[in-house]
């Protein structure tokens, strides 16, 4: 094989062979939800990256380019990163169910305005988002989705060598698809809680209509932060299903998108 020579002889060449297996696995850790959050220090990645691909070199037959500066390598490179954050982002569509749920739910509570920086992405996110999304995380290490992850980015490696040919329009269609049930995961979570504060916010108009001389905002915003944190609590045993559901259909989507 035509390495670049980088002086340390033989381990010049098995540096370079698992710094190309490294590609895929430190791109689906990136665009992962659970190793790609910024509380993740880039170099436990790096090192995590670095042990599968060890890994990798040690017991699956993967095939190093011969030459690691031509132009099919760089391409190769170029769709090891793609297949990688495929992995990641789909896993990633499912963390934003909860997020869009609570969205919904915080807005129909009146407290859309109580948002806090998510520590995850640095970005402003709601209270009852980041709830949701904190009970989504702790139901999918339960259930040990995060070792059958890191399982199916292995066994990509297996069904789709380096420099196989990749459909790439067949997966994005295939994630596209996977976003739509997405969204119908998030209008699920957040119908229980959402049906209660409707059925608030109707009573409290009729209410409102029968004595106009009640304050109907110093009345509905209470009534319907209230009613919102008792339906949160009741509907909490049926959110664990539903999180476990959406666990699993996350990673049975990741399954679907490394398959031949």
């Amino acid at each position: 094989m035509s390495f670049p020579d980088l002086g340390i002889g033989v381990m010049g060449e098995q540096l370079w062979a698992l710094l190309f297996v490294m590609v895929r696995i430190g791109a689906a850790l990136l665009a992962a939800p659970l190793f790609g959050i910024r509380a993740v220090p880039v170099q436990v990645r790096i090192v995590l990256a670095a042990a599968l691909g060890v890994y990798m070199l040690n017991w699956m037959p993967v095939r190093v380019p011969e030459d690691m500066l031509a132009l099919p390598t760089l391409v190769a490179l170029l769709g090891e990163v793609v297949i990688g954050m495929t992995l990641g982002f789909v896993l990633q569509l499912a963390f934003a169910a909860p997020s869009l749920a609570g969205e919904q739910i915080a807005g129909s509570m009146g407290m859309a305005i109580a948002t806090a920086v998510d520590p995850a992405s640095g970005s402003q996110s709601g209270a009852i988002g980041q709830f949701l999304g904190i009970m989504l995380t702790l139901v999918f290490l339960a259930i040990g989705g995060h070792l059958i992850w890191l399982r199916l980015v292995v066994e990509s490696y297996t069904l789709f060598p380096p420099g196989a040919d990749w459909d790439v329009g067949e997966r994005g269609w295939l994630v596209a698809s996977f976003a739509s049930q997405i969204l119908a995961s998030a209008a699920i979570i957040a119908l229980p809680v959402t049906l209660v504060l409707l059925l608030v916010q109707v009573v409290t108009g009729v209410i409102s209509r029968s004595a106009p001389a009640l304050n109907l905002f110093a009345l509905g915003l209470p009534a319907g932060v209230l009613a919102g944190i008792i339906a949160l609590l009741l509907a909490t045993p049926l959110l664990a299903e539903q999180f476990v559901a959406l666990a699993e259909l996350a990673l049975d989507m990741v399954a679907e998108a490394v398959r031949p």
